[in-house]
């Protein structure tokens, strides 16, 4: 199985189901087992984020996907305090190669979301993974990408309840970016499956 991990921080939810629904899309694709991750605050005393068996599952998957609400122009401080946890995977490239895309809510349409999936990027790019964008235009007839996002997924949440929004239509622009990354993530280990074959036999 190609397994994708899904790790983010929600604050009242919104992301939550936004995450949701990256899932759903991600575990439409044969053969790829999903981790939806959520950032516990219960993991973080005087600002540091501990859980070894959290970092261990991201080791073990070929696709991780960030996501967190964008807090004052960024994502939230529980998402970075996860992300400085991840140090020491950083000095043994361990995730190099990984496969990585992001997604993120706010409150207002553009709300400097796209700085939050900035720092996503940046954050993978330090760890040599490989981002996997949207890929979709904007403002189809079926609602994906009505926010004009291609780095990642983006929603509009407000002040409704997390059962209202993010909308249907953001729900699958998250659904879209899951599956993408998830098909991309299978193809790659198919790939290195028949390399490795190949060279067992020369």
């Amino acid at each position: 199985m190609t397994a994708v991990s899904i790790i983010y921080f929600s604050g009242s939810g919104h992301t939550t189901k936004l995450a949701e629904a990256v899932r759903k899309g991600a575990a439409s694709v044969d053969g790829v087992n999903v981790n939806l991750i959520a950032i516990s605050g219960d993991d973080i005393t005087k600002g540091r984020f501990a859980n070894d068996a959290l970092l261990a599952q991201l080791d073990a998957s070929e696709a991780i996907i960030f996501g967190s609400p964008t807090y004052m122009g960024g994502p939230a401080a529980q998402f970075k305090a996860f992300a400085d946890a991840t140090g020491e995977r950083w000095f043994k490239s361990a995730w190099r190669d990984k496969l990585s895309a992001g997604f993120t809510v706010s409150s207002s349409p553009s709300g400097d979301k796209f700085s939050t999936l900035q720092y996503f990027h940046t954050f993978a790019m330090q760890h040599g993974m490989i981002w996997i964008g949207l890929g979709e235009m904007p403002m189809q007839s079926n609602g994906v990408n009505r926010l004009g996002g291609y780095s990642g997924a983006t929603a509009q949440a407000g002040f409704d309840s997390p059962e209202v929004a993010p909308s249907v239509e953001d729900k699958l622009t998250g659904e879209v970016l899951g599956q993408r990354v998830a098909a991309f993530a299978a193809k790659l280990k198919k790939s290195s499956r028949q390399t490795n074959s190949n060279s067992s036999k020369q």
